[in-house]
């Protein structure tokens, strides 16, 4: 079994910046694709960046530019930095880690579609006031 534990939510104004943290702990051979999902109130989860374990990343459009995914094997540790952040950024920031990845709708590789992502974390809220 893979925890997941995230970290490094908050409250900002449009143009700061945020690093989120998740620590995965336990089985970690099974997270060989790992990603950050978000889920605003009242509209579906959906996937925000993702990293295999080539290294390879992928970003939803709405972020690409603004927000970078990278990861520390060593402290078992996924990031996700987001700069020039915007209210419609504001969402419940979710990790995600499953087995493999498999190819996404729109490009990339992803842990997979949000029904069928094999370990969630809690989740961090981040909210960003205009």
């Amino acid at each position: 079994q893979v925890h997941l534990m995230e970290s490094g939510g908050g409250s900002v104004q449009a143009g700061g910046s945020l690093r989120l943290s998740c620590v995965a702990s336990g089985d970690n051979y099974n997270t060989d694709c790992m990603g950050w999902f978000r889920q605003a109130p009242g509209k579906e989860r959906e996937g925000v960046a993702t990293i295999d374990s080539d290294g390879s990343t992928s970003y939803a459009d709405s972020v690409q530019g603004r927000f970078t995914i990278s990861g520390d094997n060593a402290k078992n540790t996924l990031y996700l930095q987001m700069n020039n952040l915007k209210p419609e950024d504001t969402a419940m920031y979710y990790c995600a880690a499953s087995t493999s990845c498999v190819p996404g709708a729109s490009g990339g590789n992803w842990p997979g579609p949000v029904d069928f992502i094999d370990h969630w974390g809690q989740g961090t809220q981040v909210t960003v006031s205009s």
